[in-house]
């Protein structure tokens, strides 16, 4: 099956998992508290599929899979006849009416808390926080980490996993302040290490702090040998396969891995012969490596090989997290907070201009990320839905009218002032709120494409 067809078949999968999550949360809660609902639909545009329940709700799966909709009976949308009134939305206390608003985000927090319970309780597999020596002259460099350093804590927080370092000190990073890093140096001895960000502009910038700071994680020594193949790539293409032991590089020898990749990203697009030995008898081949363009904008090549990992080495640095039933809905629950905090602070620096507008992304990426995930595997696949579910949450809260936050936030102005704002002032909300909604989905649109190109 095709990377493009996995990708659409992941992101149709999470979005219609997520998106059901969160418009039940609205349909089980009005049920509930007596609102009549009339139609239940996952996505919007032209039904695809529509079926008429016993419970007189009309349930719809409709062409357009990027949102959906809990329609409810309401004076405001339609005549309502006089023994439906009490069932009608609008009539509703105030409290009800915020309950029932609410509950879709608040779902997509609960699918997060639960999927990371299970996760953990499963066991979390993920590598362990070692260090390599820092680049010279970086702040890394400057707060005395050292090679073979292993993380223990940021800022008084364990972090188990490399993925946990990274998540701690883009968090930290973008406070600016001085980050105070635990480790377990190559001696056994604990020392604490810092990074002073304080005189530092865009440290968490696109989250690529371990690079801002000098931090490397660490990069065993591998054997020059194939590990596997991709389908059309320029390893494929030169016949090079699983197990071939690269011997040398156009006139160059290669000693491991790393030195083989150094030359290919030297070469992009550039023939060269390579010299292998394949069961144990040595031939001669003709490599051509792709090109793209790296980080810096510089043109490198790459021929879609992966390295041959020993069993003992992948044994050696990977480690698992798991807890107890009651420990893992703990950790969830906190991992669910701590994102969700990340992602408000990312929101936030990105409104005042001190985070850039590139970290938005549209359904391209999500697709692209979604189908890497599904292909990873079920954790992978299971973690990337509770991350975009947690998005899903706290996006929804944001005081922007058409989002659930901007029901909120008009409810909230109604307890306060005791009465409903005036259905001119909702109705120009609504059509900021599209606006403003519209701006960022071209926007995270624009950046899809972007990577793309």
């Amino acid at each position: 099956m095709s990377n493009s067809l996995i990708s659409l078949m992941a992101l149709i999968i999470t979005l219609g998992v997520l998106i059901t999550v969160h418009e039940f949360g609205h349909f089980w809660v009005a049920r509930r508290l007596g609102v009549k609902v009339l139609q239940f639909s996952i996505g919007f545009g032209k039904p695809l599929w529509k079926r008429l329940g016993k419970d007189g709700v009309e349930y719809i799966i409709a062409a357009l899979p990027l949102g959906g909709y809990v329609k409810m009976l309401d004076e405001r949308e339609g005549e309502v006849s006089p023994a439906d009134l009490p069932l009608a939305f609008n009539r509703q206390p105030i409290g009800s009416r915020i309950a029932i608003v609410a509950a879709g985000p608040l779902c997509n927090f609960l699918f997060a808390i639960l999927a990371y319970s299970a996760m953990f309780m499963m066991g979390v597999p993920g590598i362990k926080p070692l260090l390599d020596e820092p680049k010279p002259g970086s702040l890394a460099a400057a707060g005395g980490f050292e090679k073979g350093d292993l993380v223990i804590a940021i800022d008084g927080k364990p972090t188990p996993t490399l993925s946990a370092v990274m998540l701690e000190l883009v968090d930290r990073a973008m406070a600016g302040e001085v980050i105070q890093v635990d480790v377990q140096d190559a001696t056994d001895r604990t020392r604490v290490r810092t990074l002073d960000g304080r005189n530092v502009q865009d440290l968490a910038k696109d989250g690529m702090v371990f690079d801002r700071t000098g931090l490397k994680p660490l990069q065993p020594v591998l054997p020059a040998v194939i590990g596997s193949v991709e389908h059309d790539g320029a390893a494929e293409r030169a016949g090079l396969q699983a197990g071939d032991r690269i011997i040398r590089a156009g006139d160059e020898p290669v000693a491991d891995w790393r030195q083989w990749r150094s030359f290919i990203e030297r070469h992009p697009g550039q023939p060269f012969t390579v010299r292998i030995e394949r069961d144990q008898v040595e031939q001669t081949l003709e490599l051509t490596p792709d090109s793209r363009e790296n980080e810096q904008g510089q043109r490198i090549g790459f021929i879609k090989a992966r390295a041959d990992i020993p069993v003992d080495l992948v044994h050696d640095l990977q480690v698992v997290v798991r807890y107890g039933p009651l420990d893992a809905v703990g950790a969830a629950i906190g991992k669910t907070w701590d994102m969700s905090l990340l992602t408000l602070r990312m929101l936030g620096r990105m409104l005042v201009g001190k985070a850039s507008l590139d970290n938005l992304s549209g359904p391209i990426t999500i697709a692209q990320f979604a189908g890497q995930a599904a292909s990873a595997g079920f954790m992978a696949f299971l973690s990337m839905l509770a991350l975009v579910s947690l998005s899903l949450g706290v996006l929804n809260l944001l005081p922007v009218p058409v989002l659930d936050g901007g029901h909120l936030f008009y409810y909230f102005i109604e307890l306060i002032k005791g009465s409903p704002l005036s259905e001119t002032v909702q109705n120009l909300g609504q059509r900021v709120g599209m606006a403003v909604l519209l701006l960022l989905m071209g926007l995270a649109l624009f950046n899809d494409f972007s990577r793309l190109l």
